[in-house]
């Protein structure tokens, strides 16, 4: 088991969820996001992935993705770059930005879709159900994880 402080890394482009505790590198698992362009959310229905600095505010079993770890996106960091956007008129002025934004399994048997990188989700983190299950057991509330390009 890891040392408490738990932190969490996601990198986009490489397609991997880092876990660090206190003595360093823990572990990583492969993961899959929202739209193949790997973008930042802009606003909801977009399907991408938010970048930023966020923290797991829930947990719970899930009954299609086995288990869901909510993060408290949005933040008033994503509520920002969310505001400018509209205020430059790259999104529509009628724009929500979006949430329900978490880490979780798979549909049940279609842990291949991790494996061959098909981004399938509104915007989620999704890893294989074996590794969400096991990520489950030792990520507790309020652990930071960093999304990053």
């Amino acid at each position: 088991m890891p040392i408490a402080p738990i932190s969490i890394v996601v990198s986009k482009s490489n397609y991997e969820l880092s876990v660090y505790d206190a003595k360093g590198w823990y572990a990583t698992y492969p993961v899959v996001f929202g739209n193949s362009s790997l973008e930042d959310k802009k606003m909801e229905g977009d399907r991408n992935t938010p970048e930023g600095t966020f923290r797991i505010v829930s947990k719970r079993v899930h009954e299609k993705w086995d288990r869901y770890m909510g993060l408290d996106y949005p933040t008033r960091e994503t509520l920002e770059k969310f505001n400018d956007l509209k205020r430059r008129g790259i999104i529509p002025s009628s724009a929500r930005p979006g949430g329900g934004i978490g880490i979780h399994g798979t549909w049940p048997h279609e842990d291949f879709v991790v494996d061959r990188y098909n981004n399938w989700t509104d915007g989620c983190i999704s890893l294989k159900r074996e590794d969400i299950e096991d990520l489950y057991t030792y990520v507790p509330i309020g652990t930071p994880i960093t999304i990053r390009k």
